[in-house]
């Protein structure tokens, strides 16, 4: 059977500062190809070029991916200041139309970190423009110098719900993860389960309710060496296993029951 094709949301990007593109991390592709056993298709993230529909039939399953850009504050009804950075108005158009076909039809898609935040506002929730000013809260960003493996190393734990999707997933109620963020959830969304928190209270990892399907996001970036970490690995492999599923006509699992 051919592998399931995974849509991976890209970012548009300035080459130079003067030639446009839209791209995905090699990172993204790796994790999608060797751990989830997918065929990763990057997708332009702007409507322009873009059929939803089609789109939804190309692909078995989509990432959300991480990006510089923040979820503009007009899409969760609050003004923009300073604090909430760049935005990208098209990408927002897309993936949050996105986010919400998927879970109305049960197809499979995994958000991670600003992915993660498209999936809040998609649903109904907002932001904090940044985590990092809010009393007692850490800060989540990455380290502005090193290297890669600094930037990416384990920093913090997060705590997942007992007995929830990523407890039975993982099973541990507390890993390690990284943390390269700014952003957060402010208020979820009604549909959207919080089941993980890092220490200082931030919302590591959601579900949404009653979706026929795997909707699975983190905060964190689990694509970094997903195949060799004992977190990411079994994330990945579960939204290939959904995709699979999904491609070849099955029903789509309940996410209550992902593990």
């Amino acid at each position: 059977m051919p592998r399931p094709v995974i849509g991976i949301i890209g970012n548009h990007y300035l080459i130079n500062d003067e030639y446009p593109t839209h791209a995905g991390g090699t990172m993204n592709s790796e994790a999608i190809a060797e751990v989830s056993g997918g065929l990763p298709m990057i997708i332009p993230s702007d409507p322009r070029f873009i059929d939803l529909d089609d789109l939804l039939e190309v692909c078995d399953g989509f990432l959300f991916t991480g990006g510089r850009p923040n979820v503009h504050p007009e899409e969760y009804g609050e003004d923009y200041t300073e604090a909430h950075g760049t935005m990208d108005r098209a990408r927002d158009q897309l993936a949050l139309a996105l986010v919400r076909a998927c879970v109305e039809r049960g197809q499979p898609f995994f958000g991670v970190c600003r992915g993660f935040q498209e999936v809040n506002v998609a649903m109904g929730g907002s932001l904090y423009p940044e985590i990092r000013d809010l009393p007692g809260r850490m800060n989540h960003r990455m380290p502005p110098d090193g290297t890669m493996e600094e930037k990416f190393a384990l920093r913090h734990e997060v705590t997942f719900g007992d007995n929830g999707p990523f407890h039975r997933l993982l099973g541990a109620r507390t890993v390690m993860t990284n943390t390269l963020h700014g952003q957060g959830i402010k208020v979820p969304g009604p549909r959207v389960v919080i089941d993980g928190h890092a220490p200082d209270g931030t919302p590591e990892a959601i579900y949404i309710a009653d979706a026929p399907g795997f909707t699975l996001s983190v905060q964190w970036h689990p694509e970094y060496r997903a195949a060799d970490d004992p977190v990411s690995q079994p994330l990945f492999a579960a939204f290939g296993e959904a995709a699979r599923e999904w491609a070849a006509g099955q029903r789509p699992v309940a996410v209550g029951d992902v593990a």
